[in-house]
């Protein structure tokens, strides 16, 4: 009897490894980046999803090779960025996760079942939906933490900011630039006959985002090299020093960096006659979760608040000297005066713009904990003639952001062991 049962557990053993050997064949490994690997299957999921984005955006793809040279040049960096972040101990908790999604479900103004509803038509399951948010959120967060710092940012910037800004005309031009970024390898005359050659083709009317999905390295390859609406004085140095003044349409370079070869174009243009900006004057408590408090128990505790707030038993402002753990706003019972809600982090942000005057939110997490929050007032202000040194300061950090990611991005590609091991994936 001993002998049989040694021999089934030796046959279900064997089994069991000849699945796991199936299944790995299954899903072969078509790059190896540092300490991780890229499968075939990862590579698949990112192609399918770009595939149906573009289809919804009625944008034409590359060819199949250069899609799939795009795919693989993000999913290495991805790989990269999330190894970093499991070095530094970056984590998001499920509860954090489900908050951001219903942050996102909120700002599509859709219930949660019209949402999963929508999600399904797409052929996305609400598990791989989870996955993507999560890989994005933990990327943010080790982007911004390794970015953040490199950022700096003086006083007579500011001030110079500031003054450029009040003698300009009250006319505020916002651009939508496209970039592509030809990388010059050992053959310099190659990458620049082809520049110009993408340079031609654009000014002959061919489309830029599908030219910049084939051909571009640059980090906005996969997004149809869009960098989006920007002014001037948000734009990354290179763009600025050539979109000032220019027109919808207008192809600019090939432009000679460290980097490659840039060729830029004025997607769209638009004169702002008058800039208004939503200001939001809130308060909030904040709860920590610590090793004594948990997730459940500070996220419970500010329930319990919000229903004795609602039912006239407490008193906001007390509740926030007494037990809100941000310092700074609480000896003002929790008030954080007038502020563009762009300058809170994107929890804080989405909350207190969809929130009504005078209402009082559920309880919700961002990066600093746990917050109950109540919209005080919201008013809109003229900003055409005027900027304040936040805005200032926020103008030249987004721009240097922008410059230094991508350089961070280079520099931890380039310190990388990656190797591919399949050409055509």
């Amino acid at each position: 009897m001993k002998k049989l049962i040694l021999l089934s557990l030796s046959i279900l053993l064997l089994n069991t490894g000849l699945v796991q050997a199936q299944e790995q064949l299954l899903d072969k490994v078509v790059a190896i980046v540092n300490n991780d690997v890229i499968t075939q299957t990862q590579v698949e999921k990112l192609t399918n999803k770009v595939t149906r984005l573009s289809k919804q955006e009625g944008q034409a793809l590359p060819p199949e090779n250069e899609l799939q040279q795009q795919v693989m040049d993000r999913l290495i960096q991805e790989s990269l960025q999330l190894q970093l972040a499991e070095r530094l101990g970056i984590k998001i908790s499920d509860t954090q996760l489900e908050n951001t999604i219903d942050n996102i479900i909120a700002g599509e103004k859709k219930t949660r079942q019209e949402f999963l509803a929508e999600l399904e038509q797409q052929g996305v399951s609400y598990q791989q939906f989870q996955d993507e948010i999560r890989t994005e959120i933990i990327l943010g967060e080790v982007g911004r933490s390794q970015v953040q710092r490199r950022v700096s940012i003086s006083d007579q910037e500011v001030q110079a900011l500031i003054k450029l800004i009040e003698e300009q005309d009250k006319g505020t031009v916002r651009y939508q630039v496209g970039h592509i970024l030809i990388r010059i390898g050992n053959d310099e005359a190659a990458a620049q006959q082809q520049a110009e050659q993408i340079v031609q083709q654009l000014k002959q009317g061919e489309n830029f985002n599908q030219l910049a999905m084939t051909y571009s390295q640059g980090p906005k390859a996969l997004e149809g090299g869009d960098w989006g609406w920007m002014t001037i004085e948000e734009m990354p140095t290179l763009f600025a020093g050539v979109v000032a003044n220019q027109t919808k349409g207008s192809v600019l370079g090939p432009i000679r960096t460290d980097t490659g070869l840039h060729i830029v174009m004025v997607l769209d243009a638009e004169g702002l006659q008058k800039v208004e900006t939503l200001e939001v004057n809130a308060r909030h408590i904040l709860i920590k979760p610590s090793i004594i408090l948990s997730d459940q128990k500070a996220k419970s505790l500010l329930s319990e608040f919000r229903e004795q707030l609602i039912s006239g038993e407490a008193n906001f402002a007390e509740l926030a000297r007494q037990y809100s753990e941000d310092p700074g706003s609480a000896v003002r019972g929790g008030e954080l005066g007038w502020s563009d809600p762009s300058a809170y982090v994107p929890a804080f942000r989405d909350a207190v713009t969809r929130l009504a005057v005078g209402e009082i939110s559920q309880p919700f997490r961002s990066t600093f904990g746990w917050h109950l929050l109540e919209v005080l007032d919201k008013r809109t202000t003229d900003t055409t003639n005027q900027a304040s040194e936040n805005r200032a300061r926020q103008l030249i950090f987004n721009r240097k952001y922008n410059e230094e990611m991508q350089a961070w991005q280079e520099e931890l590609r380039e310190e990388a062991y990656v190797e591919i091991l399949d050409g055509d994936a």
